[in-house]
């Protein structure tokens, strides 16, 4: 499902060189749970953006869904992301002036859908997720764990191959963090791929695998 071969990141500006990723091999299968941990600032994020379509290797290939995405337009990246991955971040990003099922249609306007189908769509996921009393509510109205809920319906809304989550229960409290984690899983039972960052050893280990990176380099 995401295939990495050779992968580095170098970010440059005018003074400095920063090498984020250094020559990762990375093989994720459909339908896998996988989570990467490593400290701050080792390449997790940015191996995630990689795999999200948001930013392209300096060197080396990266397929996507069985697609070989090197050289492709913005057009294209786009319509790859709009269709086949979905994204969770540990910061909600949720729209302050929209309700919660507004929210969660947004990523459905890119889509040749008529309004009704994208609000029962928008209504189906957020059922999945246990909102279905909460629709009309705005995010200020939530509970963190609420709207990371939320944000996991957006993502999870136009049915994605992928999932990618960078820091999903990071802002949560344990009892909250393994209600959402209990929402991944079961999106991972359904046959989603996941792709988690995470800093919690605990939360890593109810993923199927776990990459570790250091200084941008995968070390196991």
């Amino acid at each position: 499902m995401i295939n990495m071969e050779n992968v580095s990141k170098v970010y440059r500006t005018e003074r400095i060189e920063t090498l984020a990723l250094d020559n990762v091999n990375l093989d994720v299968a459909r339908g896998e749970f996988v989570s990467v941990m490593g400290p701050s600032g080792c390449g997790k994020s940015t191996l995630l953006n990689l795999m999200g379509l948001l930013d392209a290797p300096s060197t080396g290939k990266v397929e996507v869904a069985g697609e070989k995405i090197n050289g492709w337009g913005d057009k294209r990246l786009a319509r790859m992301r709009n269709e086949s991955i979905g994204f969770v971040f540990q910061t909600f990003h949720l729209v302050s002036d929209l309700t919660v099922v507004d929210n969660v249609e947004l990523p459905l306007l890119y889509r040749r859908l008529s309004n009704r189908e994208r609000r029962r769509r928008a209504l189906v996921a957020l059922d999945r997720v246990g909102l279905a009393s909460r629709v009309h509510h705005f995010p200020s109205q939530l509970s963190g764990g609420q709207q990371q809920r939320v944000a996991i319906a957006r993502a999870i809304v136009g049915e994605p191959a992928i999932l990618l989550a960078d820091e999903p229960t990071g802002n949560l409290d344990s009892h909250r963090g393994d209600e959402v984690m209990d929402i991944l899983k079961e999106l991972h039972n359904g046959g989603t791929t996941i792709m988690m960052v995470t800093h919690d050893a605990r939360i890593a280990e109810r993923t199927g695998r776990t990459i570790r990176l250091f200084d941008g380099r995968q070390v196991n």
